[in-house]
């Protein structure tokens, strides 16, 4: 009995060992695979190397106070462009394009208030561009809406993503058309995400105030898509072209909502797998500026190449559909230009 004791005391000893280092193991082969997936992730993102200047050209870029937005009004202007930076928060805005003209000696930056849940502010924003401005090169809808679960609505009664997202974008190109028409050819590019893939626009319930608001997030970025498709079937023939895109996963605070513990995980992964800001932009500079897509007008880009969409972000009669309910939801005026 004590020699049995003692054997099974001893085999005790030696498995704890035992058990620990192949715990290290597992976690060290962990952390290497998770390093790998870090490295492709960096080094298999699209990366736009165009030498592209936009010396005499002018740039509206929205939502641009931080994540790709800022990014991609710092790399337009380090190309020599004019800048509008429209924003929501003023303050940010302005120490956003101290730096910007720090970063990449033009001055030649402007900011000016936007927030594109507001159709007040919407019409405001677009009058004094009308006004002031000779021309339009390109026009950057990149202002993006995300809430976890908290509803809000808008000054004008609709749900705030999807009047951030879609919406404010769809009426803010209608009022600016005209100035992209007379500088043609010109260019909208609108910052979409393939996270559509999770959910589908109601064209049922084309104000959904009841729904969960991060499910409209991905609605939203359908409605984009389907946007961009009958925007660009309406422009044939006009030299401004309209295209979308995925610009990657991308670690900025888009998703500052989600709540604690969920968001520990979420940084975790964010700084994991997701792209930086930097990578972010890439496909949205391409599509601003690359000479070879001057004439190419309603596909879908990711990592600086085009890419196929779902059959339901592809239904032009969903398109045609969803530009009726968007044209009733932002009250076009009949002095208001229209898109035919």
């Amino acid at each position: 009995m004590i020699v049995a004791e003692f054997w099974k005391v001893s085999y005790l000893w030696w498995l704890l060992p035992a058990l620990i280092i192949a715990g290290l193991i597992a976690i060290l082969g962990l952390i290497g695979v998770l390093f790998a997936l870090h490295l492709y992730v960096k080094w298999t993102c699209g990366i736009y190397n165009g030498k592209t200047k936009m010396d005499g050209k002018t740039v509206i870029v929205t939502g641009c106070t931080s994540g790709i937005g800022k990014e991609t009004a710092r790399e337009l202007a380090q190309r020599g462009a004019r800048v509008i930076m429209a924003c929501r928060n003023m303050d940010a805005a302005e120490k956003v394009k101290a730096e910007i003209i720090e970063t990449t000696r033009n001055t030649k930056i402007e900011v000016k208030k936007l927030d594109l849940s507001s159709f007040a502010s919407i019409r405001e924003f677009a009058k004094d561009i009308n006004k002031t401005e000779a021309r339009l090169d390109v026009l950057v809808h990149n202002a993006g809406y995300a809430e976890t679960f908290k509803k809000n609505t808008t000054v004008d009664n609709l749900e705030m993503t999807m009047a951030t997202n879609h919406y404010g974008p769809f009426l803010l190109t209608h009022l600016l058309i005209d100035l992209l028409k007379k500088t043609a050819p010109s260019r909208i590019v609108i910052v979409a995400s393939s996270l559509y893939r999770l959910a589908s626009f109601d064209l049922n319930k084309p104000n959904p105030v009841d729904s969960i608001p991060g499910y409209l997030y991905y609605a939203s970025k359908e409605a984009n898509i389907l946007f961009t498709k009958e925007l660009a079937r309406r422009l044939e023939g006009t030299g401004v072209t309209a295209n979308c895109l995925h610009p990657g996963l991308i670690d900025t605070g888009i998703w500052r909502s989600v709540p604690a513990p969920l968001s520990w995980g979420l940084n975790l992964i964010n700084k994991c797998f997701f792209k930086t800001p930097e990578q972010g932009c890439q496909t949205t500079i391409m599509l601003a500026v690359d000479e070879s897509l001057e004439k190419v007008n309603g596909k879908y880009f990711s990592d600086c190449q085009e890419s196929s969409v779902s059959q339901s972000a592809s239904d032009m009669a969903k398109a045609r559909k969803l530009w009726e309910i968007s044209e009733k939801i932002v009250n076009l005026e009949e002095t208001d230009p229209r898109i035919l």
